[in-house]
């Protein structure tokens, strides 16, 4: 893995998501041009299967750079799991952004928004919620609110939603997702799980023209790697990764 975001988390991925107004065609000819001619694109992605409600384009889950495309009602989907570098994550996802507009006649007035996210995962053997909440809120006011006497903590998923412009047309999401609870906050279920901090930028609809997506794709890509760096990882990722740490030793 040689971006440098990926040196700072056990595993890496960034990801597109293109949501829609109207549903996707749902003809079999039409899905299965795209989907191949993406693995023409890229021949390591051949297998292709309905997952929960999706149908799913991806390469060998084995593989470090796994890659894979996805179909829902009414959303398109991408994600490059530890690329190589941050240019070859946005090429795929160009690609994507390229094709699924001319076989799926997908109109500048459908799009909803467009959205690119960036996963960072942390390998974390301890309980997923005490380590976010000690590493976040341990020495702040809103400590003192859990304090108590035989308490312990059962659920810390912070989420955040900021405008990143006066119309509210350009946001940013900040979440981190804890994988070790059960109803009584048993941790076993989980305790290979990474806990996962998210951001992503989201441009709203609607568009003037649809090639202009691959052009918005890249000022999200610009938009996050500038508030991952200045933001995510100095305040989100690194408190809970010197927690983890603490935690171990």
């Amino acid at each position: 893995m040689a971006t440098s975001f990926g040196a700072l988390c056990s595993d890496f991925s960034i990801s597109h998501k293109l949501s829609l107004k109207m549903d996707l065609p749902p003809d079999r000819e039409t899905i299965l041009h795209l989907m191949d001619r993406v693995r023409k694109s890229v021949p390591s992605m051949s297998k292709f299967h309905p997952y929960e409600n999706e149908l799913v384009l991806e390469s060998s889950r084995r593989d470090m750079e796994y890659r894979a495309v996805s179909l829902s009602r009414r959303a398109i989907r991408s994600t490059f799991f530890n690329p190589p570098t941050l240019h070859k994550a946005y090429t795929f996802h160009k690609l994507i952004l390229e094709l699924a507009p001319y076989h799926l006649t997908i109109s500048p007035l459908d799009v909803d928004c467009l959205d690119l996210t960036l996963e960072f995962d942390l390998e974390c053997k301890a309980n997923h919620d005490e380590i976010v909440y000690e590493a976040l809120y341990g020495e702040s006011h809103l400590a003192g609110l859990l304090r108590l006497d035989g308490a312990r903590v059962l659920d810390v998923q912070p989420y955040f939603n900021i405008a990143l412009d006066e119309k509210g047309s350009l946001q940013a999401f900040f979440e981190v997702k804890t994988r070790n609870r059960s109803r009584r906050g048993g941790s076993s279920r989980f305790k290979h799980e990474p806990i996962s901090i998210f951001l992503t930028v989201r441009r709203f609809g609607p568009i003037d023209k649809v090639e202009d997506l691959q052009d918005i794709l890249k000022t999200l890509g610009q938009s996050a790697e500038l508030l991952a760096a200045e933001r995510l990882v100095p305040h989100l990722l690194m408190p809970i990764s010197r927690q983890i740490t603490s935690s171990s030793a």
